[in-house]
C-alpha cells in the first residue's frame, strides 16, 4: 500500500513515517518548502503524481495563540488546505485521513465529547480546523477524521519538552489547573492511524467519519505537568522545586482554550478495535526515549 504523508517533519508526521515504513507501507512523504497545501495547483499534480493508495494529512497550523493575530493564515492552511486535497483525493478515488483537534470544541460540556456532540470552537485555531473538517465532508466521501488532544512527542515542539525545558532552569512555576485534557503521545496516535489504514487496505466496508483518539484518562495541565517533572527526576537533574495550581484567568492569553476538552474514545474502539493506551504509560515511554537519545539533558 503506497501511502502519501503530508507533514512528514512535525512529530506525529515523523511517527507516521517511521512507523508506517517499519510496517511495511510504501511511504512518500511530502512536507513545506517542498509542497504547500494551501497552493491548489500543487496538491492537484502531487495527488495524481503519486498515486498514492491512501493520504494521510498531518500537517496543520497549530501556533493556538498566534492565530488570533494571523487568522488568513491558519485558515489557509487548516481549511482551504483540507478542502485542496479532499477534492484531490476525490477526483483520484483516493480515501483521505486526517487531523484534527478537540479545540472545535467550546469546553463547556460536563463529561467527556463524543463525535456527535455540537461543535463551537471559541478560537481562530480550533474555528479554522472546524472549517477544515467541514471542506473534507462536502468533498469525500471517503474521508476519516480522527480528533487528537494534547499532542507531544518526542519530535517537534510541545508541552512536555517545554516543561523539561523550563524545569531546567526554574525553582518554581506557575501551570493552570482548571483547564482538562488528554495527554497524547505521537506515537500512540501513529499507530491508531496506521491500523485504519491497514483495514482500509483490506477491507471494503469501511466506517468513514469522525472518530476520537486521545490518551486514556484525563488531567490538567498543573497535574500533567507535575507527572512530566516526577517522571524526568528518576534519571535527570532538575531544578524545579514546587509547581504551583493556578487558574486560567490568572494566565490570560490571547486565545481562549477550552476548560474541557476530554474526548470519548470508545468509537473508534468499535469501529476499528483500537484500545487507547493510558496516558501516564505513555508519557513515561516517551520521557525514557528522550533520555536515551540524550534528548532531555543539556548540551
Amino acid at each position: 500500500m503506497r501511502i502519501l504523508v503530508i507533514g512528514y517533519k512535525g512529530q506525529l508526521g515523523h511517527e507516521l513515517f517511521a512507523r508506517g515504513a517499519n510496517k511495511g507501507f510504501e511511504i512518500i512523504k511530502t512536507d513545506l518548502p517542498d509542497f504547500n497545501i494551501t497552493d491548489q495547483q500543487a496538491v492537484q499534480i502531487k495527488i495524481k503524481e503519486t498515486r498514492a493508495d491512501l493520504v494521510l494529512n498531518a500537517s496543520a497550523y497549530t501556533a493556538v495563540d498566534k492565530a488570533e493575530s494571523e487568522p488568513a493564515l491558519a485558515f489557509a492552511v487548516n481549511r482551504d488546505g483540507p478542502k485542496f486535497l479532499a477534492a484531490s483525493c476525490a477526483e483520484n478515488n483516493i480515501p483521505l485521513i486526517h487531523v484534527s483537534t478537540d479545540y472545535v470544541f467550546d469546553g463547556n460540556k460536563e463529561g467527556p465529547y463524543m463525535e456527535a456532540d455540537p461543535v463551537s470552537p471559541i478560537g481562530i485555531y480550533g474555528r479554522s480546523k472546524e472549517a477544515g473538517e467541514c471542506e473534507i465532508r462536502n468533498h469525500l466521501h471517503e474521508h476519516i477524521i480522527i480528533r487528537t488532544a494534547w499532542l507531544y512527542g518526542v519530535h517537534g515542539n510541545n508541552f512536555v519538552k517545554t516543561m523539561l525545558r523550563l524545569g531546567r532552569e526554574k525553582e518554581n512555576l506557575n501551570v493552570v489547573d482548571d483547564q482538562f485534557g488528554c495527554p497524547t503521545n505521537a506515537a500512540d496516535l501513529a499507530d491508531a492511524i496506521l491500523i485504519m489504514a491497514d483495514t482500509i487496505c483490506k477491507e471494503k466496508d469501511v466506517k468513514w467519519g469522525t472518530y476520537h483518539y486521545c490518551g486514556k484518562g484525563q488531567t490538567s495541565w498543573h497535574g500533567f505537568a507535575e507527572m512530566i517533572f516526577k517522571l524526568a527526576k528518576q534519571n535527570i537533574k532538575l531544578k524545579i522545586k514546587q509547581v504551583t495550581p493556578i487558574s486560567a484567568s490568572a494566565y490570560p492569553t490571547p486565545a481562549q482554550r477550552p476548560a474541557n476538552s476530554v474526548l470519548d474514545c470508545s468509537l473508534v474502539l468499535n469501529n476499528f478495535n483500537i484500545q487507547t493506551r493510558p496516558w501516564l504509560e505513555s508519557l513515561e515511554e516517551m520521557i525514557k526515549c528522550l533520555d536515551s537519545m540524550d534528548l532531555i539533558n543539556p548540551l
